[in-house]
């Protein structure tokens, strides 16, 4: 039987774009109809509205003494182990009479895989005839400062090219890390297949995902002999739906199962060692609350560093340093620094 003081708290990142944020709520909406017997609210880190706290706030208002807040993001990365706990332990902390408990990110998930092996195949059928052995698959990710999040877009990109079929694959990204996706296009474009198909592994729309198909597109103009096909991103499918409901049910069962095994914060990850035990804080009061509506006042809630505690179940470092200061989905471009 459904704990009426348990509800649910969705969070996402925000963007200046208006159809990513419509995107995110139709999201919500979807976990909503699937889990009814839960009052659900959602809120962004950054430019857009509700902030995290107002939705916090008005689960509180609404009488939940449990909230169970999670990250709506592919991977942790430095909004997931940062940002997130910050905002939700500033809130805990305020308000000690609730249950505070985080959740993981959507991580490597089957179901994630088999979600974004339809959207792939949604693309070819709308595409001419090419056999998969005479196509390269281009899966793209958001990019980070985190090595661990990185490896995932390759970890996904090799189950998609082994489930799939494909004659080869290779991953890249939007901004932060290399190879970014304009120059891996210049490169995959000299291996010869007929087709190069490019899908962005990412929840929603947004600044970086139509720069992603605005590269593929100057791609198929220099090459245009190479079949250039721009898949649709996950969005709302189904089993992206079906892999928030597990987040929730990790956390009713008290097994949100963070993976802690390659963190940058807690080992020595090779060429991240300085980042072992940084401090742990939110870095986007500046730009909180910044809406999409050009309303431009911010929205702040002052709290200090936080020491992050296992009593609410947030992913403790001890002390982390704000590393990932990405702004909204490529508000400025972001290239990696040349060595």
């Amino acid at each position: 039987m459904t704990d009426p003081n348990t509800a649910i708290m969705i969070c996402g990142h925000g963007s200046r774009d208006r159809q990513a944020i419509d995107e995110f709520l139709l999201l919500a909406d979807g976990l909503r109809k699937r889990l009814p017997h839960f009052a659900i609210e959602s809120g962004f880190l950054e430019f857009a509205r509700p902030v995290i706290r107002d939705g916090l706030e008005r689960l509180k208002d609404n009488g939940a003494r449990r909230i169970l807040a999670l990250p709506g993001m592919l991977f942790a990365a430095g909004h997931v182990k940062n940002d997130l706990p910050w905002e939700i332990n500033s809130f805990a902390a305020d308000n000690p009479q609730l249950s505070v408990v985080y959740g993981r990110d959507l991580a490597i998930d089957f179901k994630l895989v088999r979600a974004a092996a339809e959207r792939i195949a949604q693309a070819e059928a709308a595409a001419a005839k090419v056999e998969r052995e005479d196509t390269l698959l281009l899966v793209v990710g958001r990019g980070t400062n985190d090595p661990d999040a990185n490896s995932n877009i390759a970890k996904v990109t090799r189950m998609l090219r082994e489930g799939m079929g494909f004659g080869w694959a290779d991953c890249a990204f939007s901004g932060v890390t290399t190879p970014l996706v304009d120059a891996a296009l210049e490169r995959l474009s000299r291996l010869g297949f007929r087709r190069i198909l490019v899908f962005p592994y990412f929840l929603f729309t947004g600044i970086l995902v139509k720069r992603i198909y605005q590269w593929t597109d100057e791609a198929a103009a220099r090459h245009p002999d190479i079949d250039f096909v721009k898949a649709p991103y996950l969005a709302d499918h189904p089993l992206v739906i079906d892999s928030f409901a597990d987040r929730v049910g990790e956390l009713l069962d008290g097994q949100p199962a963070m993976n802690c095994q390659l963190c940058k914060y807690r080992e020595h990850a090779l060429g991240y060692e300085r980042d072992v035990g940084a401090i742990q804080t939110g870095h986007h009061h500046h730009v909180r609350g910044i809406g999409v509506d050009g309303d431009d006042r911010l929205h702040h809630h002052p709290h200090g560093h936080h020491h992050h505690g296992h009593d609410h179940h947030v992913h403790d470092h001890g002390h982390h340093r704000p590393e990932d200061k990405t702004v909204d989905e490529g508000d400025r471009e972001r290239r990696p620094a040349r060595r």
